[in-house]
């Protein structure tokens, strides 16, 4: 009885005796993640502080400001005009508007940041597609798996074994909604995860935009002037200067 009793050993697949028994649908998910490694790759190389905004950069924005005036314009022109990164093209752009008015000079910025922001987004959303796609289409996989399992029953003449044959076609047809989700879950998490990387490397362009726009952009406000009455008050200026108090420019200014 024991013997009878006894588990029969299944065989233990391995992964591409998995991805085999998927079906056709496996093809399209292992493309998915084909283009999830080559774009998360890329974004790594991409997305980082020191190519973003690179510590030279930096520290020539500071120089420029503590030199101030047209010899640090000169150097910080200098230093963008070498590098190839989002931070220096965000202060060439608003070095190359210098003399124009402030409105037009952070817009000219504003422009640029929005561009370079832009440009580290990109495949971002090729990575939220596939994230939602990939489930999909292992569940898609699944459903034409059962339709075949069920079809082959349905075919089957015989009475005995109709059970073994259901089960094995469901077990072949759910392996297309393991890969989906297995393609999708880390998809999910590196697109959350650059994102926030991205978010913290726009804040430190907008920075460098800040510090450079307070430095070199803002003018000292101007002085107030009255415009009603110039001559009245003028008058009553040249006196006080003489030691002497017109009463009739002040009497003016009282009628005024």
């Amino acid at each position: 009885m024991a013997m009878m009793l006894a588990a029969t050993p299944v065989p233990t697949n391995s992964v591409f005796d998995l991805a085999i028994q998927g079906g056709v649908m496996m093809i399209p998910i292992a493309l998915c993640s084909l283009i999830v490694v080559a774009v998360v790759a890329e974004r790594f190389t991409v997305l980082r502080m020191r190519r973003v905004v690179p510590p030279k950069i930096r520290k020539g924005l500071r120089s420029a400001v503590e030199k101030g005036g047209q010899q640090g314009i000169s150097d910080l022109r200098a230093i963008t005009a070498k590098r190839n990164n989002p931070a220096a093209r965000l202060l060439d752009a608003g070095v190359a508007k210098l003399g124009h008015t402030t409105e037009l000079i952070e817009k000219h910025m504003g422009a640029a940041g929005e561009k370079e922001v832009y440009t580290l987004r990109r495949g971002l959303r090729v990575l939220t597609v596939v994230a939602a796609v990939a489930p999909l289409l292992g569940l898609t996989g699944t459903i034409f798996g059962m339709i075949r399992s069920f079809q082959t029953v349905a075919a089957s003449g015989d009475n005995l074994g109709k059970a073994e044959l259901l089960a094995a076609g469901i077990y072949e047809a759910m392996v297309t909604t393991a890969a989906g989700l297995l393609v999708a879950m880390p998809t999910v998490v590196f697109v959350h995860w650059f994102a926030g990387k991205i978010e913290r490397l726009a804040r430190e362009l907008d920075g460098l935009a800040v510090e450079f726009v307070e430095a070199f952009v803002l003018e000292a406000p101007a002085p107030v002037v009255f415009r009603s009455k110039p001559a009245a008050i003028a008058d009553v200026a040249a006196s006080n200067e003489n030691g002497v108090l017109a009463e009739s420019a002040v009497g003016s200014v009282a009628d005024d």
